[in-house]
Formats: C-alpha cells, structure tokens, sequence
C-alpha cells in the first residue's frame, strides 16, 4: 500500500495524518446519546485495533490522545498484526490548582502522571487544553510554570508540545522560547470551537516557529469530508499535520485515499454516497 507523506517533529518522523481518538474514546462534541453510541459501537480493544490497522498499513502510525485503556491495548495489538511502531501522541490531563503557581509541577502527583505516560509509550507528552490554557497569562504574554512541567518530560524522555484551544498559546509560547516541539490547534473551515476567525488561526499556524497538528478538521462531524479535507490540506505548511477521527475501517481507509488524492492534485476516487434522489444526475450506462 502507498505510504502516507511524512514530516519531522522534535528529530521524530510523524505521518502528515495523524489518528484522532475522540471518536474511539467516546467524546462527540455533540451530544449526551452520540457519546453514548460511540462507547456502545466503537470503545473496545478489537474495535479500535481493526480502524488503526488501516490506518497503520498506510504509515500512519501516529495517535493522539488520552493514554489509557481500551485505547494502549489496542495500539499495541495493531502494533503486532502490522509490525509497525506507534508514534503515541498523549495528551494528559494535569489537575491544575491555585498551589501550581505557588509551588510548581515538582510534586509527587505530577510525577506519578508523567512516569504513566512514559509506562503507556508515549513519544510526545502535551499537557491537554484543560491543564495548558488555565496557565496562560495574557497580561504578561507567558504560559505561567510551563518550562518546569517541560524540564520534567523531558527528564522522562518524553518530547514537549501543548495542546491548546486558545490561539495566544503558540504565539506566547514561541515569544518565550519555551521547550516545545509542537502545538496541538483546532482549525476548520467552519471556526467550530476556535476562538478567532478562521483566516487568523490560519496566520497564527502559518507563523508558528513549530510544526503545528491541526486537530477537528471536520468539526466533530458537522462537516462533510471532501469540504472538510480540502480545506486543511490546501491552508497548512507542509510541516504541518491534519488530525482526523474515524469509527469503522472503511470510513479510515475513505479519508487516507481522499487525502492523498488532495495531496497530490489529482481527483478523488472514492465511492460516493448515493441517494434515490441522485438517479438524475449519473450518467448512463451505454
């Protein structure tokens, strides 16, 4: 099978496309029964381990999210039927309290978190919006005690990036030369969950000093992939990486073929949905 073009984060060699968990772990960003559909359909070992093997033959072999179960046994199941590596891209959740800016990261629960994330595989360990935003001060352009959460993951071996939902983040982070590699950013055509206009994110992205991984292309599901994919692919740097989340094989391996037609400017193949509606407008069979 055709590989997946590749970029370089932090000396490591990552996919352009990177597989989503949301979709696997229940999180819809819709609503309450949607949430409960996906943990019914998708959220299991042999579920999960049957989307990421397509995603895995193709060298997409990097995942993004929240290291824990059924997601690691499953990468590690698809990591024996494929014999490749996963890139674990972890987004930890951090319990951010007022005695963080007193006293800092170096306590023993932070470190047990961090030696998780280094126990579960992690190549790149970045604190998830919820630990990375509350610590952004706009007054004084600075991402408050975040060098020493950094210092500490890299102790463990483990590559810094943030996750963040608030724009600010790259530019402050990149102003103060603090030790990332890369930035996790939502970014859709669409503006779903992005605090600035769309063409400012895309500024944003354009000038950060690292490779930026775009994450909700499609806005949870609200838009439909062909709008969707050629809008990022088309508006990002080739350093850059796209995000996507999938919840069956066949919608992993509709996504990887549409991309790489996008990639390389030729035109899609893939099948289209069909409705009653549309018999009018195909053209015959002679």
């Amino acid at each position: 099978m055709k590989q997946f073009p590749r970029t370089e984060v932090g000396g490591i060699s990552v996919p352009r496309m990177i597989v989503g968990t949301n979709w696997f772990l229940g999180f819809s960003h819709c609503t309450a029964a949607k949430d409960i559909l996906i943990k019914e359909s998708v959220a299991n070992r042999k579920s999960i381990a049957d989307i990421l093997e397509v995603f895995f033959n193709a060298g997409i072999n990097a995942v993004m999210g929240l290291a824990r179960s059924p997601l690691i046994e499953a990468i590690k199941d698809v990591e024996d039927r494929t014999g490749v590596k996963a890139t674990l891209v972890s987004t930890p959740t951090l319990p951010i309290t007022p005695e963080v800016l007193k006293f800092g990261f170096n306590t023993d629960e932070f470190k047990n978190i961090l030696d998780n994330e280094v126990k579960a595989g992690s190549t790149f360990c970045m604190p998830h919006t919820c630990a990375t935003d509350v610590l952004l001060d706009k007054c004084t352009r600075e991402i408050r005690r975040m060098d020493e959460l950094c210092k500490m993951i890299r102790e463990r071996g483990m590559i810094p990036g943030l996750s963040t939902h608030v724009p600010e983040t790259i530019i402050y982070a990149d102003e103060t030369r603090l030790d990332v590699e890369t930035y996790i950013s939502i970014y859709n055509s669409m503006g779903f969950l992005m605090q600035l206009e769309v063409d400012w994110v895309s500024r944003i992205i354009h000038d950060a000093k690292k490779p930026v991984m775009t994450i909700k292309p499609m806005a949870a599901g609200q838009l439909r992939p062909f709008q969707a994919l050629n809008f990022v692919w088309n508006t990002i740097r080739p350093q850059d990486m796209v995000t996507v989340g999938t919840m069956t094989p066949d919608e992993a391996k509709e996504l990887i073929d549409l991309s790489m037609s996008i990639l390389e400017r030729k035109e899609s193949k893939i099948v289209l949905q069909e409705t009653r509606s549309k018999a009018t407008v195909k053209a015959k069979k002679n």
